[in-house]
């Protein structure tokens, strides 16, 4: 499954909100660079000890997860990041119905630090950040991602 899309204007309306509510000036770089911007926006936010804007936290969410996608594609792990996204990954046997055997859960800023390596998997096992049920759910092989 191709990574979705990105919607250059949700991606900047998102990065804008996040921007102003961080107290900062409108995103003024490259489109291409929107993407990371945001991520970037969305982890200063936390390390402010904010709650991001939903919007720019969906955003860069998703953003991660279809990179994840993209870098280890298959069906074999079921990534669940709610209430923003999940996405399948991971070459291996595939399943087809119900819920799937490999099934990693965490919340947003879990998954952005997984991303990024700012968390090990170690880390997030250890402090019970990550739920991961299945022979095939340890995703310390794809992480971090590596830069685009």
């Amino acid at each position: 499954m191709p990574p979705r899309k990105l919607d250059q204007e949700k991606l900047r309306a998102a990065l804008d909100g996040q921007l102003v509510a961080l107290d900062e000036p409108p995103y003024d770089g490259p489109a291409s660079s929107l993407p990371d911007a945001l991520v970037a926006a969305v982890l200063a936010a936390y390390d402010r000890g904010l709650e991001p804007e939903r919007a720019a936290a969906r955003q860069a969410v998703r953003y991660l997860l279809d990179r994840l996608a993209t870098a280890a594609p298959g069906r074999t792990v079921e990534v669940r990041v709610p209430p923003y996204a999940a996405v399948q990954a991971v070459e291996g046997p595939r399943h087809t119905r119900g819920t799937p055997p490999n099934v990693v859960e965490m919340d947003g800023r879990t998954w952005m630090e997984l991303a990024l390596g700012r968390l090990t998997w170690a880390e997030a096992m250890a402090k019970n950040l990550v739920s991961a049920s299945g022979s095939r759910a340890d995703l310390s092989e794809h992480l971090p991602l590596r830069p685009r």
